[in-house]
């Protein structure tokens, strides 16, 4: 199934600071574990639940009238991780994960480096925090509203990303070299123009806080 126009909502266990867009017709919704907690709380029932729920408390199976996932608890993969793999296997490209951030730095630091597993692959995705949005970049562009009023920060995922261009920003770049030892990229602000930030080749993480 080819579901590229709907995007993935993917709920986590990490801490949740509400929905910034709410999923539509067609989405597709996820738990991941605990994440399903919050969903109860926002009134969203998610077409699936997956995660060896030992983060998940007062969850029974046999009341889930939706698909239900079982993982082991003794596993390679997180829950998340799992949850982003159901969701390509049923053809969405875009992904907007809550409940990624908090908590253990460790599950933080892995949905990080999720986010650059997909752009690599040619997927979008968004992972939500506490007045931020965390994406992915690679061999390509992405456009920043003129008017948005927080910090943007710029850093490089591989070990290092060629050709990059900071337009209509404070502190443009243009066609720099960003290495992922040196954060040259962090703290840079809007101009009240549209921005673009560009890569020739690698991988970009791209934070944008209010």
């Amino acid at each position: 199934m080819d579901n590229r126009k709907n995007a993935c909502y993917i709920a986590g266990a990490g801490e949740f600071y509400g929905f910034r867009s709410r999923p539509s017709e067609g989405d597709l919704v996820i738990a991941a574990d605990g994440g399903y907690e919050w969903l109860q709380k926002e009134k969203i029932t998610p077409d699936v639940v997956i995660g060896d729920f030992d983060s998940l408390r007062g969850f029974c199976r046999e009341d889930f009238q939706q698909e239900c996932i079982t993982l082991p608890c003794e596993k390679d993969d997180t829950d998340m991780f799992a949850a982003v793999s159901e969701g390509l296997k049923r053809g969405y490209r875009a992904f907007h994960i809550y409940g990624g951030m908090g908590g253990r730095i460790s599950h933080t630091i892995a949905n990080i480096e999720l986010l650059a597993g997909l752009s690599q692959r040619g997927v979008e995705a968004y992972l939500y925090g506490a007045g931020c949005v965390i994406t992915a970049l690679t061999d390509g562009s992405m456009k920043v509203p003129g008017d948005f009023k927080g910090y943007v920060s710029v850093l490089s995922h591989t070990d290092v990303a060629k050709g990059v261009y900071l337009r209509n920003l404070k502190y443009p770049l243009t066609d720099a070299t960003l290495t992922n030892c040196v954060p040259l990229g962090i703290s840079n602000e809007c101009t009240g123009k549209e921005g673009e930030i560009s890569v020739r080749k690698g991988t970009l993480i791209i934070i944008l806080e209010d």
